[in-house]
């Protein structure tokens, strides 16, 4: 008796608090719609906003009617979101998913709201609920399936290695200097890489600190015979038995520097000793670059400085420089060693002001660490040292990423950054102009312009270029080869060229661009396009492009997105709110690409993080500001300061629908896109920084590079979650994956010992990106 007198009152206060709910939901998204339908932007949210109110209202006062108005309003949602999305699953998710889970709450309580409306109670919502809660299983359990966004349709047979060709050694940090990243080894291959198990870890004891400075593990090691050699963030060395990560040796820089603090890697020379060569003298041996703008030689054999190099064993940077304030001059990017000389560009500090230190690129000898030749991009008559008593051209573009070399043609290939700061240039010389943004080819010999070809024109938004170009010979429809070179971008460009002449392989058209309105400024009327080759995350964004975990910050993204102008990837920056697509970190970035010379399949990896971006006159700049990753930078020397930030949802995901991040496949033959898959899961992050414990393969901003063998193997450990990953090279599935301590923006790498015969993987794991769990690993990988 009291329990069947107590139900109704039960009842009441559920319906009354569910549909109090329902109408607070309600009117947050009305009152969102009704500000994006002012900013021009869709006007779903308003209505479904003031439907859900009226719904909720209903439902509180125990009405049918409330349910039945709901219901109308999800029929007309998915309706709308297949209009709006297409057929997409994330954005259909984003758009349906929350509301079909109220509806399925409304329908598993319809029969008390017919109840309290006097009417018999009927199974229909039962059926309705059984449904929709198959409907949202289903919508779950799916997001837990990989899924193409191009997938393959042909795959290209693995062609086994042939006796003599197998890879001796990994010698330069993109295995070579043409900085393919292949392996012609096939030990470990398709069939048996799920067999892969760590054979031995090393611990460096030197962990990158993720705050404040910011330092970062990004190396890729080197193999020289029976030995590895390791740096750290902090500029240590570690010689290592290959077969048991055993140390043979370490070397200490005992360098600092304020911020990005990172060894990408060594560079290796082996020349014979003079006959008057002293006991000190090294036959082999590490160049290291640091954050404190030195290079030191180090005897690969017993880590001992090279004395016959330098002063010591050590070239100081700094010289010829000018002022150098802590933090704007360091090494970050791997040595090239070009035959007899070890080249080194250097990162200058961005955004801080005019007159930085200069963008100087200097060979030096590789025994005697003597000035070979300086390339000095702001004045052509400096071809060494500059005059007594001057410097180096302040405030170039410079060279910050890695740089590759074709031996037999003596060219070195210079990927150049802009003049700083990024966002104005209206101070630029012509020079300045003419360099930026460009591949630079250089004489090995004297350092002297063969040709350039540049990829961003008088550059607004931070195009750098980041990445080591590929050297590789495309095979052409005659038999023979094109001596090709191919540079990815951070605006989702590849641009390939002939890299004897500077000449398009793939043609490239100047297209007319949006033009700004800042006050001193210039803008370039049109920027070069690779036509003929796929571009990779840089659409032009639409409204309906937006995204979030839920309807609301989807509805808060389109907020942010109608308020800003957005034109395309070349949005100028200007004194309003505007959206650049891809931003400054890309698009594509340092790790740059591997490729596969028996498919001709060059594989680039991506991310897609918008840029949110206005300038700020002088006077209004606050104090202080700097903003080395996102803020406020003050852009000294010029009329403009600049707000810089990521493009994220209240949550912190990428305001843009997935994928986040991608792997690519690309036949350079045919210039064809031939897979693309989604990499990155949000296991170890997600909304608001919190780690989902999931394994969704949403596809997640990626930064490191990748490593292709000739088994069709690709192996990949760059993404926000902690694994490495093996995909099969010629469709992109993934066939194994190895779960690791932390993180890793490093590249993979692989050998096989020559006293064992066994193939190893090897990466670094030092912490991922955007993770603020950070170590010290160097983890081996082998068959059992």
């Amino acid at each position: 008796m009291n329990e069947q007198a107590g139900a109704p009152g039960t009842a009441k206060w559920l319906l009354g608090g569910l549909g109090i709910l329902i109408a607070l939901i309600g009117l947050v998204l009305a009152g969102g719609g009704a500000y994006l339908s002012s900013l021009g932007g869709s006007w779903y949210f308003l209505l479904m906003g003031l439907a859900m109110l009226v719904s909720g209202v209903l439902i509180a006062r125990r009405k049918p009617s409330g349910a039945w108005l709901y219901a109308v309003a999800l029929v007309l949602t998915a309706i709308w979101a297949v209009w709006d999305a297409g057929l997409d699953f994330w954005p259909l998710v984003s758009r349906v998913l929350t509301f079909a889970v109220i509806g399925l709450v409304i329908a598993l309580v319809f029969p008390s709201l017919q109840r309290a409306d006097g009417r018999a109670a009927g199974r229909g919502a039962f059926a309705v609920a059984g449904v929709l809660a198959v409907g949202v299983v289903a919508t779950l359990g799916y997001m837990f399936v990989p899924t193409h966004v191009v997938t393959a349709s042909s795959e290209p047979a693995v062609q086994p290695v042939k006796p003599g060709t197998e890879q001796k050694d990994w010698a330069h940090w993109g295995n070579t200097t043409a900085g393919n990243r292949f392996a012609a080894l096939d030990q470990i291959n398709k069939g048996n890489v799920d067999k892969l198990q760590v054979a031995w870890t090393f611990h460096t004891g030197d962990v990158p600190q993720s705050t404040g400075a910011g330092a970062e593990d990004q190396n890729t090691p080197l193999q020289i015979g029976d030995t590895l050699y390791s740096c750290t963030a902090y500029g240590k060395v570690f010689a290592l038995d290959v077969d048991t990560g055993k140390q043979r040796w370490m070397f200490d820089p005992k360098g600092s520097a304020p911020n990005w603090q990172r060894c990408r890697g060594l560079g290796y020379s082996e020349t014979p000793l003079a006959a008057d060569a002293g006991p000190q003298a090294c036959a082999k041996r590490l160049f290291l670059p640091t954050g404190d703008a030195r290079l030191i030689a180090i005897n690969a054999e017993n880590g001992e400085a090279c004395a016959d190099f330098g002063d010591n064993g050590v070239v100081d940077l700094s010289v010829d420089m000018g002022e150098i304030k802590p933090g704007y001059y360091q090494q970050t990017s791997t040595p090239l060693v070009a035959g007899d000389v070890v080249i080194v560009g250097g990162r200058v500090a961005d955004n801080f002001s005019t007159g930085e230190p200069p963008g100087v690129v200097r060979a030096f000898d590789v025994r005697t660490g003597e000035l070979a030749w300086a390339w000095d991009p702001g004045n052509p008559n400096i071809t060494k040292r500059p005059p007594e008593g001057q410097t180096y051209t302040r405030g170039t573009p410079n060279v910050w990423s890695a740089m590759s070399y074709d031996a037999k043609l003596g060219l070195v290939y210079l990927p150049t950054g802009n003049a700083t700061p990024d966002f104005f240039a209206g101070t630029r010389t012509e020079l300045d102009d003419k360099y930026s943004s460009s591949i630079v080819a250089l004489d090995v010999k004297n350092g002297q312009v063969r040709w350039h070809f540049q990829t961003t024109h008088h550059d607004l938004w931070d195009f750098d270029l980041p990445a080591q170009p590929l050297l590789y010979d495309i095979p052409d429809d005659k038999g023979g080869v094109q001596p090709a070179l191919a540079q990815v971008t951070k605006q989702g460009e590849i641009f390939v060229i002939n890299r004897e002449t500077g000449v398009p392989i793939a043609k490239v058209e100047e297209k007319p661009v949006p033009q700004g309105n800042v006050p001193g400024e210039r803008y370039s009327p049109t920027q070069p396009f690779s036509v003929e080759m796929p571009s990779i995350g840089n659409q032009t964004l639409k409204e309906s492009d937006m995204w979030g975990a839920t309807p609301f910050d989807q509805m808060l993204c389109r907020i942010s997105f109608k308020g800003m102008r957005h034109e395309g990837v070349y949005t100028p920056p200007g004194l309003d709110p505007a959206l650049q697509f891809p931003g400054s970190l890309g698009g594509m970035n340092w790790g740059s690409v591997s490729v596969d010379p028996t498919s001709n399949y060059m594989f680039v990896n991506d991310m897609r993080l918008g840029l949110a971006n206005y300038m700020i006159p002088r006077a209004d700049i606050p104090k202080g500001a700097s903003g080395i990753e996102m803020g406020v930078v003050p852009q000294d020397g010029t009329p403009y300061g600049a707000m810089r930030q990521r493009f994220l949802s209240a949550a912190g995901i990428p305001c843009q629908k997935p994928p986040f991040g991608t792997m690519s496949a690309i036949d350079l033959k045919t210039r064809k896109l031939m897979w693309q898959v989604p990499v990155g899961t949000v296991q170890d992050t997600g909304p608001l920084g919190i780690r989902m414990h999931l394994p969704i393969p949403i596809g997640m901003p990626t930064l490191g590079a990748s490593l292709s063998t000739q088994s069709g193997l690709l192996f990949f450990a760059g993404t926000q979650d902690f694994y490495l990953r093996a995909f099969d090279s010629g469709n992109g599935n993934e066939i194994w994956k190895a779960r690791l301590p932390v993180g890793s923006q490093s590249g993979p790498m692989t050998y096989v010992s020559p006293k064992t015969g066994k193939q190893y993987i090897l990466i670094s794991a030092g912490g991922a990106r955007q993770s603020p769990d950070r170590g010290d690993y160097v983890i081996a990988y082998a068959l059992p």
